[in-house]
């Protein structure tokens, strides 16, 4: 809903170290690389904006043929002017391009309005949600007066750092705002910024839609401002929504699915991502709020946008289920416990039943963590102040679809055998769901997208372990709760994109695609290929060029001719 909130993005696993109480005292060199890699992320990338070629060992794929996009912060300073927390970096689109065992390499900066009004002034002047910029201290009264005026209902940012998504056959950088800008995948070139307002009664979008078998892509917004009663917008872009003779923008086609009304018409919920299955979507309304007021009043304030978020530890968790063919709500009322959710896995229905996969929180701290000034903190002190924060669990719930009107209350509804989750009928006939936990220190979680809205075994994410080093990635096998690690001493992998073999047979038949940064400056950076099978590296791509570390993106496949 809200852009730069991507709370539990791969930077998560920096301070992975901050979830162990380690005896300061026997830190001393794991302190100093901790310190090196911390001054690492925050540095200014730079642009490789023509193809470089990368020294390719061990063998990809003869199928491999298309483009890894990746999307995260890139500029953290302008001038004399410093960015206040890390998820408000400038973009800096990146990719890998995959041709007969060749393996390409090129960024480019997000050329955003963000971007241009930037960097003409020579420092920071478009407000982030972690830093709030207010009028250039030079200019007159009446020009603070008009700023200040203008400031009362935000216009976000168009800095879309967060992820590539699709439209018809278009590609685009976005975030959590309502403004995307359209990139050309190949070249990286910005084409033209879309307003989702001109198209769409939204002020927001997630930047993580879902693709159907169709090519349809479905999405999730917040209607907040101007547009009637505040309400959360489920909608839908046809696959053929492109128009690339006359230029038109994809969203020209876009169709609502349905609306949810606001529990709380002045705290409506943030929301990172949803969930889809054949029939359904889940939308978890969660106890981490957006205040409006202080949204509205946050210039004013001599506060940041982000500080207009807060986790209501005494609430409750609704769930959401919406029929995707008629786009009417379930009437029943299912609800849990409180706790913060960013990113769902997957869903699928079985045997009457919803079943969904999520990354949950018990509390919304993280995001603080990653202030700037945070993460400068002498290292003793970063671990001591972040050594409780609340740790990224997989968790399974469970909802019944037929309710048996004759059963009595306290009844465990949950009839699958493969779950520990349960939906117990209260007095009031609502439903209260407790999770299955699957897995825990996982985050950015992908899975084989040919099984999306279905039963399914694997999911692939970062593991955050008790260690100072984030070096690891991992497969975890939902059916017997092991899992599977590719770690490498001094380098943090980004967030594993799984590419399926043509012939595959099995969920897991293909291959892990994850860019990897060192913060040791002796290590070049380089693109790790792995049997997605026995989680083994088969091949890698070493770039001779600073790479970024990112956030999310997806793999293009090259088009037959």
């Amino acid at each position: 809903m809200i852009q730069k909130l991507d709370y539990a993005h791969g930077v998560y696993q920096i301070c992975s170290v901050c979830y162990k109480r380690v005896a300061i005292q026997a830190m001393s060199h794991s302190a100093q690389l901790l310190l090196s890699m911390l001054s690492f992320f925050w540095r200014n990338g730079v642009e490789t904006p023509e193809p470089l070629k990368a020294d390719v060992t061990g063998s990809i794929p003869p199928w491999l043929q298309g483009t890894l996009l990746r999307n995260g912060p890139g500029l953290f300073s302008v001038g004399n002017t410093s960015y206040k927390h890390w998820f408000d970096g400038m973009a800096l689109i990146h990719s890998f391009t995959f041709k007969d065992g060749d393996v390409f390499y090129r960024s480019k900066f997000l050329k955003s309005e963000t971007f241009k009004k930037n960097t003409a002034a020579n420092r920071i002047v478009v407000s982030e949600f972690g830093t709030m910029v207010y009028p250039d201290p030079c200019k007159n009264i009446f020009s603070k007066a008009f700023s200040y005026l203008l400031n009362a209902i935000p216009d976000f940012t168009d800095n879309n750092l967060i992820n590539i998504i699709r439209y018809g056959e278009d590609y685009y950088a976005s975030s959590e705002v309502n403004y995307i800008n359209q990139i050309d995948p190949m070249t990286l070139d910005t084409l033209g910024r879309t307003n989702y307002r001109n198209h769409i009664a939204i002020n927001l979008a997630t930047a993580h839609p879902h693709y159907d078998d169709e090519g349809n892509t479905y999405n999730m917004g917040t209607a907040i401002m101007n547009f009637g009663r505040p309400k959360y917008v489920i909608f839908k872009v046809p696959a053929n929504a492109s128009d690339k003779g006359n230029n038109k923008p994809a969203l020209r086609k876009v169709e609502q699915v349905c609306s949810i009304p606001f529990r709380s018409t002045l705290y409506p919920s943030y929301f990172h991502s949803f969930g889809m299955t054949e029939n359904y979507i889940i939308f978890v309304e969660q106890a981490f709020k957006l205040d409006i007021l202080k949204l509205a009043t946050a210039y004013f304030r001599d506060v940041n946008w982000g500080s207009c978020l807060k986790f209501d530890k005494d609430d409750i968790t609704l769930i959401h289920l919406v029929n995707r063919k008629t786009g009417k709500t379930v009437s029943t009322k299912y609800y849990a416990d409180p706790f913060v959710v960013f990113h769902h896995i997957n869903a699928y229905e079985e045997d009457g039943h919803v079943v969904f996969d999520l990354i949950t929180y018990q509390d919304s701290n993280l995001y603080n963590m990653f202030y700037i000034h945070n993460m400068k903190q002498d290292v003793a002190k970063f671990i001591e102040t972040n050594k409780d924060f609340s740790r990224p669990t997989c968790q399974r719930f469970v909802l019944p679809l037929n309710i048996d009107k004759e059963a009595p209350p306290d009844t465990n509804l949950v009839k699958l055998q493969d779950t520990t989750a349960t939906a117990v009928l209260q007095q009031d006939g609502s439903i209260y769901c407790t999770p299955d936990t699957v897995f825990e220190g996982l985050e950015l979680p992908g899975i084989n997208y040919k099984f999306n809205g279905k039963k399914y075994r694997y999911f692939f994410g970062t593991r955050v372990d008790w260690s100072p080093y984030p070096s690891k990635i991992a497969k975890v096998d939902i059916v017997t709760r092991t899992h599977k690690v590719w770690t490498e001493e001094e380098c943090y992998p980004s967030e594993p994109v799984f590419v399926a073999s043509p012939d595959a047979v099995e969920e897991d038949d293909g291959i892990i695609l994850s860019s990897v940064v060192s913060f040791n400056p002796q290590k070049p950076p380089f693109l790790v290929v792995l049997d997605a099978k026995s989680f083994k590296e088969i091949a890698r791509a070493t770039i001779d060029a600073a790479i970024h570390m990112d956030l999310h993106g997806l793999f293009i496949h090259e088009k037959s001719t």
